[in-house]
């Protein structure tokens, strides 16, 4: 009998306990109608607006994949722009629902800050870039000593900085600023002799300047800049929701589903792509996360797989034309990689 109240004490406090982490982030989205989704105030490939004001980019197209995957509809997206520091306050005062904008993942953002970072949807490293025709001769960031390297502050490329400086005893003079627009008309005026930020960012901005090929980024990657998704702590729910949203692109990417064939595919006589499309008659890969079984197959129609968000946004297929590398799949490579969706 006491093993009997054990268990039957053991299953509910495990109830109370699963129960616990849902919160009311889902519900007050479906209330609104939308996603605020956090992003960038404007970086090539990632997130920016264009003349009507449309948004688009890497960052971007992963809010519109959890849109697709709790409305069936990727365009119920109200983008936040917000810039180094205010992407902080924004999730934690739940101005915003997720933020998606090129944002570390650190362990200090993981726990003082109160986030929950979902995963990596970017690989990437911190480097350096140069107008070549003020420094002829530099090839290399170790060549910079004495440079006055122009930095947003409130980031960890600030404290990496300080690091691969001082790592290599080597002097710089810090030019910092607040904002992200700042900090590149900085460099652009010719107020310092050095950019610095994550290495995506960099081939971004290498876009917007009047003259882009005098521009180089430098080969050294001086910084692990792990790029996800974060929410707030305290709701397993919708920390869930946007994990899984971001492992469902990857995971269709590895199983061939395009946003071209997803509806073919419903018909695979493959089991794991019937699963992962709600087709299975015990699938329940959507009711428990609080979603619709077919939220995989909104989220491929609306966006994409992860390779094709990839190419056509930073890729390829895209002006910033930068390869896979680490982002690649794991199959071919990189370290993108899914837990099994079952």
């Amino acid at each position: 009998m006491k093993k009997l109240v054990t268990g039957i004490l053991g299953s509910a406090a495990l109830m109370v306990s699963a129960s616990a982490g849902w919160g009311a982030t889902l519900d007050d989205v479906k209330q609104r109608g939308t996603l605020r989704c956090g992003v960038h105030t404007g970086l090539a490939g990632f997130a920016a607006p264009n003349d009507q004001g449309e948004w688009s980019g890497f960052d971007y197209d992963l809010c519109r994949a959890i849109a697709a995957a709790v409305f069936g509809d990727p365009e119920k997206v109200e983008a936040v722009p917000t810039n180094a520091t205010e992407r902080f306050t924004a999730l934690q005062s739940g101005e915003i629902d997720v933020l998606s904008r090129n944002t570390t993942w650190t362990l200090s953002r993981d726990t003082s800050l109160g986030f929950n970072f979902a995963g990596v949807n970017y690989y990437d490293g911190q480097g350096f870039m140069i107008n070549a025709s003020k420094l002829p001769g530099i090839n290399s960031a170790l060549q910079l000593s004495g440079a006055a390297v122009c930095v947003q502050t409130g980031t960890t490329t600030e404290l990496n900085l300080a690091d691969y400086f001082a790592a290599n005893n080597m002097d710089y003079n810090p030019v910092v600023f607040q904002g992200f627009d700042e900090t590149n008309a900085a460099y652009e005026a010719g107020r310092c002799d050095v950019y610095t930020t994550d290495q995506s960012g960099l081939y971004a901005l290498r876009l917007t300047l009047a003259n882009p090929d005098e521009h180089v980024v430098l080969p050294e990657i001086i910084s692990k800049e792990p790029l996800g998704p974060a929410v707030r702590h305290g709701d397993d729910q919708w920390f869930d929701i946007v994990k899984w949203t971001l492992f469902a692109l990857v995971q269709a990417e590895e199983l061939g589903i395009t946003q071209a064939n997803v509806e073919e595919m419903k018909g695979s006589d493959n089991p794991e792509i019937r699963r992962i499309l709600g087709q299975e008659a015990d699938t329940s890969i959507g009711t428990v996360l609080g979603l619709e079984n077919d939220w995989i197959v909104n989220i491929i129609a609306g966006v994409g797989n992860y390779g094709e968000v990839f190419e056509r946004n930073i890729g390829q297929e895209s002006p910033l034309k930068i390869a896979r590398g680490l982002n690649q799949l794991w199959t071919k490579g990189g370290i993108q990689y899914a837990p099994p969706i079952r």
